[in-house]
């Protein structure tokens, strides 16, 4: 597909509907994109970047056509850039500058995101450990960790040659002799256990969004697991938070679940159910076609629904409700290395708009056969509790833009970067570049 200046494009799409010329003279060094690729929308933030905060001056949003992405993978490349076109030129007429660096979210049931650990015994445990020695631990953890996720991506798709590639790495925990620490520079001793949490996807998935950022002629600053950009959005600018909680990205095409504990991250999981398989079943049981369903969806909450489509718009929900709540279930009973999960759940997304998912969480017996302590609480993350990034604009930003906030936080980490007097906790929970 060959696309023009996208600067030429905008302006004669100014000229033509007769708007006020935009000064797109700003330097766009000063500002990051963040570009939300969703199964049913496509999310556009341009920022402005600040001293430790984030800026944002333009909002764009797309719809996606249907053969776009399929299970949260990019399945049409043309179709997912004139639509990711379509949020951009919003959000750049919004904002009055033409991004340039842009961090693109990735998701989908290949992405395979877990925490591995590796037990090291020293040669001589009276030498300080030192930051190269820490490098080698942390290099042979990663590399145990892309063979596994080699194995089941390569089993999942019964292609024995697939390639994978390193998107995220963060800092679980670290013990010396059995003693926590959160920079292990200088310390003396004989063992180290280091839990580093690891994201790879197969190249392919990767190679489909470098040619979307080469077709909108972006520079693509990093990739980040989506739901690891949640986290980081909850965490905010405190790399040492003791923030715990379960994070779950309802999307359109899939369910992403996030586990984090004392600050880390423990892993991520994904399943191919969202929002867009409960419009199906509406569709189904109502007899409508699939934008009507999801019109109707979107009046979930009305009392102007009339009882005898309440009462098919109820039994299609719920019939979809039992399916997404037992791949919830299987999705955190994988998150084993947890003796007790953390009490709270946090949503976002599309999906978490639906009264329906946030009941059957906050009052349904699901838990029970979990590690919880207690019934978790639920609550929908509210954007202006994100720490370190504002809204400028007069829009307002609901819970389905957190992805693409928590993607602004993973770029600023990725070009920022952390000052050498950091902990290690610090300098790993950075988003590690390929």
């Amino acid at each position: 597909m060959s696309i023009i200046s996208r600067s030429k494009e905008l302006a004669n799409k100014a000229k033509s509907a007769g708007a006020a010329a935009v000064n797109y003279q700003k330097n766009p060094d000063d500002y990051l994109l963040a570009l939300d690729i969703g199964t049913e929308y496509v999310k556009a933030l341009i920022a402005k970047k600040g001293k430790g905060t984030l800026k944002v001056v333009g909002i764009g949003k797309a719809h996606e056509a249907p053969t776009n992405m399929y299970s949260g993978a990019i399945a049409d490349i043309e179709g997912v850039v004139q639509t990711c076109e379509e949020a951009l030129t919003k959000a750049e007429e919004m904002a009055g500058v033409r991004a340039g660096e842009v961090v693109i979210g990735i998701a989908g049931e290949l992405i395979k995101g877990n925490t591995a650990s590796i037990k090291y015994r020293r040669a001589d445990a009276s030498r300080p450990i030192t930051d190269t020695e820490m490098e080698k631990i942390i290099k042979q953890v990663q590399q145990r960790a892309g063979e596994r996720a080699r194995k089941e991506v390569a089993m999942e798709t019964n292609n024995e040659d697939v390639e994978v590639r390193l998107i995220n790495s963060a800092l679980v925990s670290l013990r010396i002799d059995g003693y926590k620490v959160s920079n292990p520079i200088g310390f003396k001793g004989k063992e180290i256990i280091v839990q580093i949490y690891t994201a790879f996807a197969p190249l392919v998935h990767i190679s489909a969004i470098e040619r979307v950022c080469d077709e909108l002629q972006l520079d693509l600053v990093t990739v980040a697991v989506e739901p690891f950009a949640v986290c980081r959005a909850c965490l905010g600018d405190d790399v040492e938070s003791n923030f715990s909680g379960i994070v779950m990205d309802i999307g359109g095409g899939t369910t992403d679940i996030a586990v984090v504990d004392d600050g880390g991250v423990e892993g991520t999981k994904m399943f191919s159910i969202g929002g867009r398989s409960f419009t199906h079943q509406i569709a189904q049981k109502l007899g409508l076609s699939f934008e009507d369903a999801e019109k109707l969806k979107l009046l979930a909450d009305s009392p102007r629904m009339k009882p005898e489509i309440r009462k098919k718009f109820d039994s299609a929900i719920q019939r979809n409700l039992e399916v997404w709540q037992s791949g919830v279930e299987l999705a955190i009973e994988e998150f084993d290395q947890l003796e007790t999960l953390p009490g709270q759940i946090l949503l976002c997304g599309g999906g978490a708009g639906l009264s329906n998912i946030q009941e059957t969480l906050a009052t349904g017996d699901w838990y029970k056969e979990l590690p919880f302590a207690r019934r978790p609480i639920v609550n929908i993350i509210d954007p202006e509790t994100i720490e370190g990034i504002d809204n400028a604009t007069d829009r307002e930003l609901d819970h389905t833009f957190i992805t693409a906030l928590g993607l602004l936080r993973v770029g600023m980490d990725t070009l920022v970067g952390v000052p050498d007097n950091a902990s290690l906790k610090a300098k790993l929970s950075r988003l590690l570049k390929n």
